[in-house]
C-alpha cells in the first residue's frame, strides 16, 4: 500500500510517498481503510523533530474510513463499521492503518469521511478546551488566538453556542470577517494590534481565559490579556515554542492561573473518548457548530498541505485522500 514516510527530519520535502506492507491488525486492534486522513499541525511538529520519534517513521494521527479487518478480542467493532481516529498510532498519512480498538470511535452516518478527518482532532480539542481545561460559561469573555484555523473555527462557534463573548484573533482582515461570520463579536490583527491593550478595552479588565495556539509570538501578550484570577491556555507552538517564564510573573499579574494541556489526558480511557466525541458529534448534528468542507490534498500531495498550513495560506481544515 502507499503511505508517506519520513527518515530524517526537516521540511516538507522530507516527506515521501513509497510503498509499505499493508499492516495486519493484532489482538485488539482493527484495520481501518481510509477514505480521509486530517492534516493537523502536530504532523508539522513530529515532521521537525519539535516532537520527537524514532526514526524513520510515518506521519500522521487522524483519519476516518472503514474498517476491514478486526484482530482478536475486538469488540468495540466489526468489519464494515465507519469509524474515525485521531490519537494514532503515527502513521495515519497511508491507505490503511492498524489502531487500538481503544482508539476510535464510531462515525454516525451523518457524518462524512472528510468532515470526520477534518474535525475529530480539532473538535475534540475545542471540546476539552472549552469544557474541561477551562469551563466557558454564559458571559465569560473569551480569547480565541488563529481563530479562522481548525481548532479556532470550531471554538468560535461553539464559545458562543455556550454564551460567551468571543474575540477573535487573526492574522489578516479576511480571516477576521471569517471569525465574525462563525460568532465572535470582535476581532483583533494580530501584528497590527496590540492584542492586550484592546482585549483590556474590550472587556475593561480582560479575558476570564485566552486559548493561545500561536505560541511565542503571542504569549506574553495572550498572558496581558488575562484578567486576575484567569486562565491563559497554552496548547500549541504554531510560531515556536513559547517563551521560559517565572511562576512570579503569574503572581503579578493577579494570581493568574497557566496551563498546558493535550487532548490525550483528557480521553486517556474509552469512555472519556466516547464521551468527548459524542459532543463534538451532537454540535455538528445540532448545526450549532458548522464544519466547512476542508481543502482536499491527494496523499501524493502531503509536502504541499504541509507548505500551505505552516505558510498560515488556509482557513479551515486540510484533509488527505489516498
Amino acid at each position: 500500500m502507499k503511505a508517506i514516510r519520513i527518515e530524517s527530519n526537516g521540511g516538507p520535502e522530507v516527506l515521501a510517498l513509497v510503498d509499505v506492507p499493508e499492516p495486519t491488525p493484532g489482538p485488539g486492534q482493527i484495520r481501518v481503510r481510509h477514505h480521509a486522513l486530517g492534516v493537523n499541525f502536530i504532523d508539522i511538529y513530529h515532521r521537525t523533530g519539535l516532537y520527537k520519534n524514532p526514526l524513520p517513521s510515518g506521519l500522521g494521527l487522524e483519519a476516518a474510513g472503514v474498517v476491514d479487518a478486526v484482530g482478536a478480542d475486538v469488540t468495540r467493532f466489526k468489519a464494515g463499521d465507519r469509524v474515525a481516529y485521531s490519537a494514532g498510532p503515527i502513521g495515519a498519512y497511508a491507505e490503511a492503518n492498524v489502531v487500538q480498538q481503544t482508539q476510535a470511535v464510531k462515525l454516525p452516518d451523518a457524518i462524512g469521511f472528510d468532515i470526520a478527518a477534518a474535525s475529530l482532532l480539532k473538535g475534540m480539542t475545542a471540546r476539552f478546551l472549552l469544557r474541561k481545561t477551562f469551563r466557558v460559561e454564559r458571559g465569560h469573555d473569551v480569547v480565541i488566538h488563529a481563530a479562522a484555523g481548525g481548532v479556532g473555527q470550531i471554538a468560535v462557534q461553539w464559545a458562543k453556542h455556550i454564551g460567551a463573548r468571543v474575540i477573535a484573533v487573526v492574522g489578516s482582515d479576511a480571516k477576521a470577517e471569517l471569525a465574525r461570520s462563525l460568532g465572535a463579536e470582535h476581532t483583533i490583527i494580530q501584528g497590527r494590534e496590540d492584542i492586550a491593550a484592546r482585549v483590556k478595552e474590550i472587556t475593561g479588565v480582560g479575558a476570564h481565559v485566552v486559548y493561545d495556539s500561536v505560541g511565542k509570538d503571542t504569549f506574553m501578550a495572550s498572558l496581558d490579556s488575562v484578567r486576575p484570577l484567569g486562565m491563559l491556555v497554552s496548547f500549541g507552538n504554531a510560531s515556536g515554542p513559547p517563551p521560559d517564564i517565572n511562576p512570579l510573573e503569574l503572581s503579578r499579574r493577579g494570581s493568574l492561573y497557566l496551563t498546558r494541556p493535550t487532548l490525550f489526558h483528557y480521553t486517556a480511557t474509552p469512555e472519556q473518548l466516547d464521551e468527548t466525541a459524542a459532543d463534538l458529534f451532537d454540535v455538528i448534528a445540532s448545526g450549532a457548530v458548522k464544519i466547512a468542507a476542508p481543502a482536499r490534498y491527494a496523499l501524493a500531495d502531503a509536502a504541499q498541505a504541509h507548505r500551505d498550513l505552516e505558510g498560515r495560506k488556509t482557513t479551515g481544515s486540510l484533509v488527505l485522500v489516498p
